[in-house]
């Protein structure tokens, strides 16, 4: 859990920036993204699945180009 102590003399703004990158490396924000909403393990493999169809054709235009 991130957290962030006020330097003497630091403004609130600073301390602001720090405790939002302490964050964003944490992975807080995605995973309150992710669990939103439930998604049924069927919905969830068929995402998974939709992702890998459009990687290997990402793939395969790379590799034509």
């Amino acid at each position: 859990m991130p957290g962030v102590r006020i330097k003497e003399g630091e403004s609130f703004e600073s301390a602001l920036k720090r405790f939002k990158k302490q964050c964003e490396k944490a992975g807080i924000l995605s995973e309150v993204r992710k669990r939103e909403h439930y998604d049924k393990p069927s919905v969830k493999k068929k995402k998974k699945a939709i992702a890998a169809r459009k990687r290997a054709l990402k793939r395969t235009k790379r590799r034509e180009y």
